[in-house]
Order: C-alpha cells, then sequence, then structure tokens
C-alpha cells in the first residue's frame, strides 16, 4: 500500500485517519499533490477506503515513541487528529502524553511543521473553569507549539458537515422533538464552521512558512445561538417551527442523557459535546486567511453548510461519520485465533441454513444487515437490548449505518463494528455495547459439499468473570428465537431477492 516514491510533494504524515476529520483529510491531501502516510492503531480499519492504495500506512500508536520515531521518518508535515475523547479518568494525562511523544519525535526527525486541529476556547474564562473536554484540547495544543516544531494549531468550535457528531446531534434534536424544553446552553452564541471549510484550512496549512507558528480561530460568517441554529436546521430540512423552551435545570451531565435518548450521539460523546457549550465561543480573529486565503462565498455561510450537509445524508453520499473512530471504552479485541487461547471459555452458538439462491443473493442481504433492515429476527429483542444499552451509556442501536448497502472495514453498525469483512463470503461484527465480556458475530455466505448455497452464522462471547458466565446462560434460551430466527430470516430474504435499498444517484456538490 505505499505509493510511488519518485511522485512530486511533500510526505504528510496523518493520524487519526480513521476518524471523522482524518478519513476526509487523506483525499484532500492526495488532491492536492501530496503524499500520504496513516499512522494507525489497526491498519486494517483503513483496508476498505478508496484513497487507501494511494497512501502508505504504518501501525503504531501516538503514546508508542518508537513507532511514532518510525512514523516520522522523512516527514515533511505531521497532522494531530487524535484525542483520547471521553469522561473517564485519566483521558486528559492520555492527550498530554500524546501530545508530549508527538512534539519530541517530530523535533527529531526534523519535520517542518505539525498541524493540529483543537477546540476554540472562550475568550476571558479561566482554563480552569473550561470542561475537560476543552481544557485538554488547548493543553495539547500548547504542548505541540512549545514543540520547538512550526506548528499550525487550528481552533474550531462546531463543526457542521454529514456525519459529524455535532451535526447529527443538531439534526436529530431538531427532527424529533417539535417542542422540547432544553438546557440553558442552547441560548449561547456559537460561531459554527463547516467540515469543508476545515478541510481548506487544515489542507493549506501545511504550506505555511516555517517562521509562522502560533495558533487560528477558524469559524464560518454566522454568530448565533444553538437555539437559532435548530431553527435554522428545521427551515432548511422543510419542518415547521420548532418549540424550544431554555431551562437552567439540565446540568451538562444530565444534558448528556437527554442528547443520549434522542439522537444517536451516546453519553460519552453527548457530554464533552454539550459541556463545550456552556461558553461563548466565537473567533476573536480571522488571521487564517492571510496564509490560506478565503475564496468567493468562503467560509460557507450556516444556512449553506446545513443545507450541504443534509443534502449528502438524503443522497447516502456519508464519507466518513462521528462513530467511523472507536469509541472510548468500547471493547476493541480481535477475536482470538485460538477458542482456547489464556483467557478461559469461549462460548459459541452456530446456526445453519441451506438457502435456495444464489451465494450473490445471499450475501447482498447479509452485507445489508443492520440500520433501517433490522437483524431479521425478534425486532422487539433487538430494540429493548439496544434502549438497555443506552441506559448503560452504551451506543444502542439508533449509530445504524453510514452507507445503507456497502460496509468497510471498521465501519460501526448499530451497536456492532465491522471487525473484518472477506467480500462475498464472510462478515465479522464485534460488539461495541456493553456487555461483561467480549462478542462476536459471524455471517458466511457458503456452498455445502452437494454445491448448494448455505448460510451459517455464529456468535461468540468471551465472559469476563462469574458475571460474565452468568450473563451468556441466563439469555441462551432466548437464542433459539433470536438467532435461529436470524438465519432463517436471512435465508428467506435471499431467496425472495430482497437486500438493502439502492443508494440514490449520486448528487454533485
Amino acid at each position: 500500500m505505499i505509493s510511488d516514491a519518485t511522485e512530486p510533494g511533500p510526505l504528510c504524515l496523518v493520524t487519526g485517519a480513521s476518524g471523522y476529520i482524518g478519513g476526509r483529510l487523506v483525499p484532500e491531501l492526495l488532491a492536492a499533490g501530496y503524499r500520504v502516510r496513516c499512522l494507525a492503531r489497526s491498519p486494517g480499519k483503513l483496508r476498505d477506503h478508496p484513497w487507501v492504495h494511494d497512501t502508505e500506512v504504518v501501525q503504531g500508536d501516538v503514546t508508542d515513541p518508537d513507532s511514532v520515531a518510525a512514523a516520522m521518518r522523512d516527514v515533511d508535515v505531521a497532522y494531530y487528529l487524535v484525542h483520547a475523547l471521553g469522561i473517564g479518568s485519566g483521558f486528559e494525562k492520555t492527550d498530554r502524553e500524546a501530545a508530549r511523544v508527538f512534539g519530541e519525535q517530530a523535533r527529531a526527525a526534523g519535520v517542518g511543521r505539525i498541524v493540529y486541529l483543537g477546540g476554540l476556547t472562550p475568550g476571558g474564562v479561566p482554563e480552569a473553569e473550561l470542561s475537560p473536554h476543552l481544557r485538554s484540547r488547548a493543553e495539547v495544543g500548547r504542548i505541540l507549539l512549545d514543540s520547538g516544531v512550526p506548528t499550525t494549531a487550528l481552533r474550531a468550535a462546531v463543526i457542521i458537515g454529514s456525519g459529524s457528531a455535532s451535526f447529527e446531534m443538531l439534526r436529530y434534536l431538531t427532527e424529533r422533538l417539535p417542542v422540547m424544553v432544553t438546557p440553558s446552553w442552547v441560548r449561547t452564541r456559537i460561531q459554527p464552521i463547516a467540515v469543508r471549510d476545515v478541510l481548506r484550512y487544515l489542507v493549506g496549512s501545511a504550506a505555511m512558512p516555517p517562521e509562522v507558528s502560533r495558533p487560528f480561530d477558524i469559524g464560518g460568517p454566522d454568530v448565533v445561538t444553538y437555539r437559532e441554529m435548530m431553527q435554522g436546521y428545521a427551515a432548511i430540512a422543510g419542518l415547521p417551527k420548532r418549540l424550544i423552551v431554555p431551562v437552567p435545570v439540565l446540568t451538562p451531565r444530565l444534558s448528556s442523557h437527554w442528547i443520549g435518548l434522542v439522537t444517536p450521539v451516546p453519553r460519552s460523546i453527548a457530554r464533552p459535546l454539550a459541556e463545550s457549550l456552556r461558553h461563548e465561543v466565537v473567533c476573536s480573529e480571522h488571521d487564517i486567511a492571510r496564509y490560506v486565503p478565503d475564496g468567493e462565498g468562503q467560509p460557507f455561510p450556516l444556512r449553506r453548510a446545513l443545507a450541504l450537509a443534509l443534502r449528502r445524508v438524503q443522497d447516502a453520499q456519508v464519507t466518513t461519520r462521528w462513530s467511523s473512530a472507536s469509541l472510548p471504552g468500547a471493547p476493541s479485541d480481535p477475536l482470538p485465533t485460538d477458542p482456547d487461547w489464556s483467557g478461559g471459555s469461549l462460548y459459541t452458538d452456530r446456526r445453519e441454513q441451506v438457502v435456495d439462491a444464489s451465494p450473490e443473493a445471499l450475501w447482498r442481504v447479509i452485507e445489508g444487515i443492520g440500520g433501517t433492515n433490522g437483524w431479521y429476527s425478534f425486532g422487539l429483542a433487538w430494540a429493548v437490548r439496544g434502549w438497555l444499552d443506552r441506559l448503560a451509556g452504551g451506543v444502542g442501536l439508533r449509530r445504524g449505518r453510514r452507507d445503507a448497502v456497502h460496509l468497510r472495514n471498521g465501519d460501526s453498525l448499530d451497536f456492532w463494528r465491522v471487525e473484518e469483512i472477506d467480500r462475498g463470503t464472510m462478515l465479522r461484527l464485534r460488539a461495541e455495547m456493553r456487555l461483561p465480556g467480549l462478542a462476536w458475530l459471524e455471517l458466511h455466505a457458503d456452498r455445502d459439499d452437494q454445491g448448494r448455497t448455505l448460510y451459517w452464522q455464529r456468535a461468540l462471547f468471551h465472559p469476563r468473570g462469574l458475571l460474565g458466565h452468568a450473563y451468556w446462560w441466563s439469555i441462551s434460551p432466548f437464542h433459539a428465537f433470536v438467532f435461529g430466527g436470524m438465519a432463517r430470516n436471512i435465508a428467506k430474504a435471499a431467496e425472495q431477492g430482497r437486500s438493502a435499498p439502492s443508494p440514490r444517484p449520486v448528487t454533485t456538490h
């Protein structure tokens, strides 16, 4: 996966390429003539991205000096786009250590520039009063600026783009609640920015002169309250004007529960977003335009940014989502190749069904599973499990799919993550729901020894402690309904020629 070394253009290292911004930045850098190297903890997550064969992918972690040093070799510009997003103890320390390692290794390798995307902090507010989320972003920016490497630290507030957590939160709150009692932060002024402008500034920052090393506020031309933003979205989406009643009693913690119940954004991400809206976040300067000039109509007005994002969602052309990156606390252990590896039991439930259809027809049903198509069995049980997961602070079932037809390695799929996909034959999903153990679900399109199309699936569970064993045995009586029904209904759907709906025609923006 290494691009031709004779290609012109400086070499850019991109961290966070499996995330929302990083996954969109890579093709923009390639289009601008740069060579790109991606640093990823799990390179397999990038395997199915359309740009991956034009890049070099190296395995490593930003907290590991050796792997970062290897990734920095011959790099001209290093993009730092990773964050230990979360509310658990220790995430600020992790952010701090990772930034220190990145800066030190960039300096040692002679990197010409670091480019960082952080959060816009409110003016005049003591850092101690900021949310942990914003405080950590500010600290990371300072560490990189103090690294001795010329650094561009871009600071953005709310990013508006199809699939961004901020846009998804705005969209679902507005669409689902015609009348809402809201936290008082809906009256806070913010300066949102279109993701297209963020990408433009990120790419342009690579060519800044070496004497420039400073933070830059980036935002769109509109300063609005969150309430005005919701009303603006409602107008663009053709919805009636929303009745919004702010009340002072909803703390960021309570707000995160409210957001988690109404939107697909889980509490672990909703809380940092809500906390960052407590204070006014408005740009104090627009100096970035000296080095990355704005063209006509740039930066994008809010209404246009909202309209473009909504159009992308409606046309099913969402290239990356907020859930592209793994969520904090979600299990990430790969399926062990040896069921008897040290760790104990691995429970298995296997089902199979002969299918009166081609393997290709069966695969279309398998790849289209989840999201609006559901899970082909006992819908109420899946819905209840999703709600229980949301109440426990998990992701629930409402993340849906990035694409209605095609999956790629690393995609989020309701409360699963695509761990492996062997197109046409096997789909392996890793559970990201709250469980007392690790769980996987495999779906296969195969042929039996008589040449007939065979569908088989297996659910696997590695329990954690006594509670894990008790969990498996308590749900085992329902497997015949859930997993048995799934096998029968997937086979039936393939025989009837059903699969995911065809995507809408691509609209050029």
